[in-house]
């Protein structure tokens, strides 16, 4: 069973455990306000990421999670060896912590703001996922695959970005914005320290698949 597939059914039993209990929903959720009078409580911007908000928020974040999660997990094969599970994981946990700092600073003082999901991390294994295969199709939503990664990415971002400044609503497009950069980040940066076992460098990699898509 891959790990992606763990994280998976250990995400659902959580989020459904969550959604019908609400004083398990209280421990978890990641509440900025808490945390800044409790720094003990720090483990909350973790285990906000195993809470869902229902189950459309649940399947549209394991679905995206599950479509990009196993193709990474293949590369992390190739790239780090025997270590890449313990990259993976290190990717997805970390992902959910530092993707959530920004909203920690805006709005630690803000007693009534309070957010949870995992789309902070799955936007890290996402574009994990379009650096490493940047030509692959993809859509919006629910628009079928109809540009390569290397262009949706761009787009994502600048919207994402548009949002976390403009958007407003429930939704904390911040997590997504800052999870999809560290996400990037921490592939070059993990690749190189590892050495990519003599393979050429990720950004090589990338650059190359772009112009050969570019090309033809």
């Amino acid at each position: 069973m891959s790990v992606t597939l763990l994280i998976v059914i250990l995400t659902v039993l959580v989020s459904f455990l969550a959604m019908n209990n609400h004083e398990i929903m209280d421990k978890l959720i990641f509440h900025p306000y808490t945390i800044w009078k409790d720094p003990s409580q720090w483990y909350r911007s973790i285990t906000c990421g195993f809470i869902h908000a229902d189950l459309m928020h649940l399947a549209f974040n394991m679905f995206s999670f599950f479509m990009f999660g196993e193709m990474v997990e293949k590369y992390f094969e190739l790239i780090f060896g025997q270590f890449a599970t313990f990259f993976f994981l290190l990717l997805y946990i970390s992902a959910l912590t530092v993707c959530i700092i920004p909203t920690y600073l805006y709005h630690k003082s803000q007693y009534g703001y309070r957010s949870l999901g995992a789309s902070g991390a799955v936007s890290a294994i996402v574009f994990v996922g379009i650096f490493l295969q940047p030509t692959m199709q993809i859509g919006f939503f629910i628009i079928p695959p109809i540009i390569p990664g290397f262009i949706f990415g761009p787009i994502y971002l600048g919207l994402t970005l548009y949002l976390s400044k403009n958007g407003g609503g429930t939704i904390n497009h911040s997590a997504h914005l800052w999870g999809a950069l560290y996400g990037l980040v921490f592939l070059i940066v993990a690749a190189k320290l590892a050495g990519m076992q003599g393979q050429s460098d990720v950004i090589e990699i990338f650059m190359y698949q772009v112009k050969t898509y570019l090309s033809k």
